[in-house]
């Protein structure tokens, strides 16, 4: 049998657990007559499994007929590839040819004889969702990793307009919190503030559990450990497991403890560490090293005032690594940071 776990983002896994309730209410709204809203944003650090996340609603809201479904690269011109997308759909194709749309201009099909070719992207998106809309059809959108760039700026500029129109139409976007922060804080956007967020928060424990002991078929003790040294950590998780799976013959959980280090700090510590500023990987260190959680006595250490203090803790909250969830007291979120950050001292 071949390892259950992966190493590889993006892709699901054989073992996923899925975030049922969060699934559910976007999945849910789209689906409604009237639904309460057409955007949902969803956002964590590297590796809590958004692409993950969002793959699994794409394949279950396509399992209707009545659902068109396409992905966008948000590093690209996303207007003229949506009306690509949207051409190339069998189905649309006939019906765009069937109502004389000549579409030429933007090297969507051939010139149309007696018809003005539309010379506007959001004309030909708008004609498109028209016919979609006529069809009894409805359109979801995905993109992966936003970030506040001009192509999704101008993008996003244009699904507005579409929801005001009543198209259709419907957007499902991943990024990290602060790219997702930027995007809504740009002073072209500000109808992104009304757009829920769907913030992944760590796995449940009791399910990280019971997936260890049904692979492994562990005992609890053993599982509870494994669990533990996951902290819910979705890409954790795996990497976890994909180690134990390797080396459960011959080795021990806590013989593949460096092994696991090296593959968080490669795939994902590095990467996170690399956009801190200096104060901000100063107060990790702090706490690390010196194991402290009290914010007061973080900040009397680090000689900052409180002022100061609260915005780069908010910073640190908004990438993900800190849990600031109980009064007076910083946490670190990610399993085995605090080894990482440590190293970061030599």
């Amino acid at each position: 049998m071949q390892n259950p776990f992966t190493l590889s983002f993006g892709k699901k896994p054989l073992q996923y657990i899925s975030r049922i309730s969060q699934t559910n209410q976007i999945v849910e709204t789209f689906r409604s007559e009237n639904p309460a809203n057409q955007l949902f944003m969803i956002t964590g650090v590297r590796g809590s499994g958004k692409t993950v996340m969002m793959t699994n609603i794409v394949s279950e809201i396509k399992k209707d007929e009545e659902w068109l479904t396409v992905e966008l690269n948000p590093t690209r011109d996303m207007l003229q590839s949506l009306a690509a997308k949207i051409y190339s759909m069998p189905q649309m194709n006939k019906i765009f040819v069937n109502a004389k749309l000549d579409f030429s201009a933007f090297g969507l099909g051939v010139s149309i004889e007696n018809a003005a070719p539309v010379t506007d992207i959001e004309n030909v998106l708008e004609l498109m969702l028209e016919n979609i809309k006529k069809h009894n059809k409805r359109l979801l959108i995905s993109v992966d990793e936003v970030m506040n760039c001009e192509f999704v700026k101008v993008f996003v500029s244009s699904f507005q307009i579409f929801l005001r129109q009543d198209y259709p139409i419907f957007l499902l976007m991943t990024g990290l919190f602060e790219n997702i922060y930027d995007l809504q804080n740009d002073k072209a956007l500000t109808f992104l503030y009304r757009a829920p967020k769907i913030m992944l928060e760590p796995l449940s424990f009791t399910a990280v559990r019971k997936h260890y002991m049904d692979i492994f078929e562990l005992d609890q003790r053993e599982a509870d450990k494994m669990a533990a040294l996951t902290k819910g950590y979705p890409f954790a998780f795996q990497v976890l497991g994909y180690l134990y799976w390797e080396n459960r013959d011959d080795h021990t959980i806590e013989d593949i403890l460096p092994e696991y280090d090296q593959c968080l700090d490669e795939y994902v510590y590095s990467k996170i560490w690399s956009e801190l500023s200096e104060l901000d990987k100063k107060i990790l260190l702090e706490i690390s090293v010196s194991g402290e959680e009290k914010v007061k006595e973080i900040r009397e250490k680090l000689d900052m005032n409180s002022g100061l203090f609260s915005v780069y803790r908010d910073r640190l909250k908004r990438k993900g690594v800190i849990d600031t969830s109980e009064y007076g007291k910083i946490t670190l979120t990610l399993p085995r940071f605090e080894e990482f950050v440590k190293t970061r001292q030599m």
